[in-house]
């Protein structure tokens, strides 16, 4: 088990090693680039000098967090928007789990307790809260009992889904073959 995603290898370790930024990089993974979404917490930490907790996010001047987000290149194609999100992800995370990121989800009793505090997280709905599960299952070895089946169709093994399947180029490409099917099979439906 392992995260290797398609971006700098400080990117990616930062990912592996702090829950508060793996959390803003699947924030982020809107209406984006998968690789821009998850280097984006590194760029964030390049931009202020160092790691910020979420205490630090929550309580940070909105107006700023925008400017820093907006620097170019921006974080994200809405920079105010998601710098928004990102503090109102970091003061509920505050607020009801010490400021602690992986608090979401080490102490779950069962999947489904997992994925409804993973939900509760501004910008999770059920298809995000879904695909972190599946990726902190598969690549992080988060696997309270049910994991799977909460996770739904992106816990299953041998799929190529979403980013909690992507380990080398080759599963980056099945991953993005899948969505482009899933977007064209959306498209039809509607015709």
């Amino acid at each position: 088990m392992t995260l290797s995603l398609p971006i700098g290898d400080e990117a990616n370790e930062l990912l592996r090693r702090n829950p508060l930024a793996l959390l803003i990089g699947m924030l982020l993974d809107q209406q984006v680039s998968m690789e821009k979404a998850f280097s984006a917490p590194y760029d964030l930490v390049r931009r202020l000098g160092h790691e910020p907790d979420a205490h630090e996010l929550a309580d940070f001047d909105p107006e700023e967090l925008v400017k820093i987000f907006a620097e170019r290149p921006a974080l994200h194609r809405f920079p105010k928007a998601m710098a928004a999100r990102v503090q109102d992800m970091c003061r509920l995370l505050v607020e009801r789990h010490a400021g602690d990121a992986a608090q979401v989800w080490i102490d779950a009793p069962d999947g489904a307790t997992a994925l409804r505090r993973i939900g509760e997280l501004p910008g999770f709905g059920m298809q995000k809260a879904q695909i972190f599960l599946a990726l902190l299952g598969k690549r992080f070895g988060v696997r309270p009992p049910g994991w799977r089946e909460a996770a739904g169709s992106y816990g299953e093994d041998g799929v190529y889904r979403s980013v909690a399947d992507i380990t080398d180029q080759a599963a980056l490409l099945s991953v993005r073959e899948y969505k482009q099917q899933m977007k064209a099979a959306a498209k039809n439906s509607k015709a």
